[in-house]
């Protein structure tokens, strides 16, 4: 192979390797993170044997679950009439030490998903807690009060009778802070309900005694039982919920409303952006919440996004037109609460955010004692968004009773319609910075990714400019001589090489004139200078040293 072959292939094979290059930063810079997500996929997608599996099953972070209650200051002054608000005083937290577990766990791999129940067991968190569980709080009678709007159809005689038995009870019931929670606590009328549905199905009483989380503290059936996508086939559903209760609508609410959806907390869709929302199924208001994104914090040094609850969580219709399937027989509130009777033996319970955040004002001038805050009443939780792994989490929601009056029976005639705020709850919970550090590992690969990508853009990028620059180069320092720079590109007949070992500077040098004529090579010295004549042949290569060691080299 002649040097002229061998210069053509070396500057092929330079610049095929650049176009390689360029097109491997392409690939790279298109399909990076798509990778990345199935590889990692792949390794924490859900199964028994899946490094995810454990954590997910018992959770390895303590749970805090903080509960507050409302104590009515000043039941006395509600009455017909009174020009006097409703007073509440908020008592708590009252912190337990919540241990979730799942159990009932069985794999389907028809459609890569799996069944469970959720079982959780209560500590109570005295040093934690602000107050103790003996704490006395006065709220409303819910059983005397959903007694008599059961009975407003009945005959006069019967609300008589109901009337009798209810006015000597009033409209609140006092009991501590143990029995409103897990303890619960006996009440005659349930008692007498429960003896009477033995015999009428019409009436249903779900529990012998009453009190907000009653029968829930080491429950495997109080949430229900879930089917969840493990993300085997695609880790974007991972986490997502597919059935609840054995169905994919809950029939608690019509439409879209009802539809079983979104994650039960544990995992979200890796690569997240500013312009998507989380969505939260939460089994207490039977119903998925959406989680809007609100902002960019940081959390151990781990750059992570905020989805926040915003009024479209819990407007009715009122603001966001698709949640008008939230409004429970035609009767739609004022933005920012929504009624979850269906799914609560048709109890006039309403939820909302604590303390009427982000509700209408008309719910807050109703009452006395509520200062809604953002820092403090704010449901959110703060993803990575590369792994969709929740870094912070916190909020909840706030339980209030509907007081509207009942005709014919005292003591509920003509009282006040009012939305009674009875109590809140919320789990927090942050990862400690152990966790957070493995976390960070993810964006830290995708950020390699990109450098190694730009890495192969400049590689490539280079070899295919090297050449047209350097010509360019050449061509801009010394126009006049470009074609020297082609010159390797064809064969010279002649070509001359002169290397001055000892050149001699008696007077003025001065190499004033190199000629070739007829292979006939001639250097002229002026001034006082040597003069060295070489013959050269095409077949013979002659060197002959003068004293000024010139060398004149033939070329064939």
């Amino acid at each position: 192979m002649t040097s002229r072959q061998c210069i053509c292939v070396k500057r092929f094979l330079i610049i095929g390797f650049g176009l390689l290059s360029i097109l491997a930063g392409v690939y790279l810079y298109l399909n990076w993170i798509q990778m990345f997500t199935e590889m990692r996929g792949k390794e924490m997608a859900l199964s028994a044997t899946s490094p995810a599996f454990q954590g997910w099953k018992a959770s390895p972070i303590p749970l805090d679950f903080d509960v507050y209650l409302f104590n009515w200051t000043n039941p006395e002054d509600y009455y017909v009439g009174s020009p006097r608000k409703p007073r509440f005083e908020q008592l708590g937290p009252y912190r337990f030490r919540e241990t979730p577990d799942k159990v009932d766990i069985v794999w389907h791999t028809s459609n890569h998903s799996v069944s469970f129940r959720k079982k959780a067991i209560f500590h109570f968190d005295a040093r934690g807690s602000n107050g103790t569980l003996n704490d006395i709080i006065t709220t409303v009678d819910t059983v005397a009060h959903s007694a008599a709007l059961r009975a407003k159809d009945a005959s006069p005689f019967q609300k008589t009778m109901l009337s009798i038995a209810l006015n000597s009870r009033g409209v609140t019931i006092t009991k501590t802070a143990r029995e409103w929670l897990f303890d619960g606590y006996k009440d005659s009328l349930v008692t007498i309900g429960g003896f009477v549905a033995k015999f009428v199905k019409e009436v249903e009483v779900p529990y012998d005694r009453v009190g907000w989380l009653y029968t829930r503290n080491g429950s495997s059936t109080y949430d229900g039982h879930f089917n969840m996508y493990t993300g085997t086939d695609d880790i974007s559903k991972m986490g997502q919920i597919y059935e609840w209760n054995y169905k994919t609508h809950n029939g608690a609410f019509e439409g879209e409303c009802g539809r079983v959806k979104g994650s039960m907390g544990e995992f979200f869709p890796p690569n997240l952006t500013p312009e998507d929302s989380v969505w939260l199924y939460v089994p207490n208001i039977c119903r998925a919440v959406p989680l809007d994104y609100t902002e960019m914090v940081k959390i151990h040094d781990v750059t992570a996004f905020k989805f926040s609850g915003t009024e479209r969580s819990v407007d009715n219709g009122t603001l966001y037109p698709e949640n008008k399937c939230l409004c429970v027989n035609g009767k739609c509130e004022a933005s920012g609460l929504f009624s979850i009777s269906p799914c609560k033996y048709n109890s006039s319970i309403y939820m909302s955010y604590p303390h009427f955040y982000r509700a209408d004002p008309i719910y807050l001038e109703a009452v006395e004692g509520l200062n809604p805050e953002k820092d403090k009443h704010e449901f959110f939780m703060t993803l990575e968004p590369m792994s969709g792994v929740p870094m912070d989490v916190g909020g909840g929601f706030q339980a209030n009773y509907l007081m509207e009056p009942v005709a014919g029976i005292k003591p509920y005639q003509g009282i006040p319609r009012t939305f009674i705020p009875i109590m809140w709850a919320e789990e927090r919970v942050r990862v400690p910075p152990e966790i957070a550090a493995d976390i960070a590992l993810v964006p830290l690969i995708i950020l390699i990714g990109q450098i190694v990508t730009g890495i192969l853009f400049a590689l490539g990028s280079i070899m295919i400019c090297w050449y047209p620059t350097k010509f360019i180069t050449h061509l801009c320092h010394d126009p006049k001589g470009k074609h020297a720079l082609l010159r390797s590109l064809s064969t010279p007949k002649n070509t001359v090489s002169i290397s001055i070992a000892k050149p001699h500077y008696n007077t003025r040098e001065n190499l004033s004139l190199l000629d070739r004529k007829h292979g006939v090579n001639l250097i002229r010295a002026n001034n006082k200078s040597s003069l060295t004549e070489g013959l050269l042949s095409n077949s013979n290569t002659t060197s002959q040293n003068t004293s000024s060691d010139v060398i004149a080299n033939n070329d064939t």
